[in-house]
C-alpha cells in the first residue's frame, strides 16, 4: 500500500537536539559554572538529560536540591561562559539543511525553551534563520512549552489548520506541546531524550533522522 504523504501548512521545530547538536557546549558551560562554585562536575551524558526546559531548570538540575543557595551565582557563571562558547562545537544535525530547503515553500517556526538571544545567534551563525517565519525563544513569549498558547495565535495568523500543522522535536515537551495544541506530532528519536520515553507518549510519527520528514509531509 502506498504511503500517504500529507500536505503540510506549518512546521514547528524544536531547536536543541532537533536542529542543532549543542549538548557538548551546554555541558561544558554547566560544568564551568559548577567547577567555579566548587560543586561537583557532571558527566556530559547526565547533563544531556537535563536539557529541554530552559536554562534555569538546566542549572537547577545540575546543582541538585542540596545546593539551591548556589543557583544565582551558578546561573550567572553559566550565562557568561555560554555566551562566549555557544558555537565552539555546536553544529546542525545531518540532513537539517537539506530538509529545510526541501520544505522551503512551507511556513516554519522554531519554538524552544532555550534563551531567545542564544537561539537567534546560533541560528544566524549556522545559516538557517532565513528558513523560518518566526523564531520564539523562552524569554520572547510569556509561556513555555508545552503550553499551546505559544502556538495557537501563530496558527491563526498563518491560516494553518490543526491537521496540517506538525510539531517536530526530540523532547517530551514537544510531543505534549503538539497534543495540547491538537496538532500532529513527530518525534525525533536520535536527539537528547531517550527514545523509549518519546515512543511511550504515542507521537503521530517517529523519525530516526530529520530527513525522514520528507517521507511523511510535503
Amino acid at each position: 500500500m502506498e504511503k500517504k504523504i500529507i500536505p503540510i501548512e506549518l512546521m514547528v521545530f524544536d531547536f536543541d537536539g532537533t536542529l542543532v547538536q549543542s549538548d557538548r557546549d551546554l555541558a561544558r558551560a554547566v560544568n564551568h559554572a559548577l567547577e567555579s562554585i566548587g560543586a561537583p562536575v557532571r558527566k556530559e551524558e547526565e547533563i544531556r538529560r537535563f536539557i529541554g526546559d530552559g536554562v534555569e531548570k538546566l542549572i537547577e538540575r545540575a546543582l541538585g536540591p542540596e545546593r539551591k543557595d548556589m543557583f544565582p551565582r551558578a546561573l550567572e557563571l553559566f550565562l557568561d561562559y555560554y555566551e562566549d562558547h555557544l558555537l565552539d562545537t555546536t553544529t546542525l544535525y545531518p540532513g537539517v539543511w537539506e530538509t529545510l530547503e526541501y520544505f522551503r515553500h512551507v511556513r516554519k517556526m522554531i519554538v524552544t525553551n532555550k534563551t531567545d538571544a542564544f537561539t537567534q545567534t546560533i541560528a544566524s551563525e549556522l545559516g538557517i534563520t532565513h528558513y523560518f517565519d518566526i523564531i520564539l525563544g523562552r524569554d520572547s513569549v510569556p509561556y513555555a512549552k508545552p503550553d499551546p498558547r505559544i502556538l495557537l495565535p501563530w496558527m491563526e495568523r498563518f491560516g494553518a489548520r490543526r491537521q496540517r500543522t506538525v510539531v517536530v522535536g526530540d523532547g517530551v515537551n514537544d510531543i505534549i506541546f503538539a497534543k495540547n495544541a491538537g496538532v500532529l506530532s513527530c518525534a525525533l528519536l536520535n536527539g537528547l531524550t531517550e527514545r523509549e520515553e518519546l515512543i511511550f507518549l504515542g507521537p503521530d510519527y517517529c523519525c530516526e533522522q530529520i530527513g525522514e520528514l520528507r517521507d511523511y509531509f510535503r
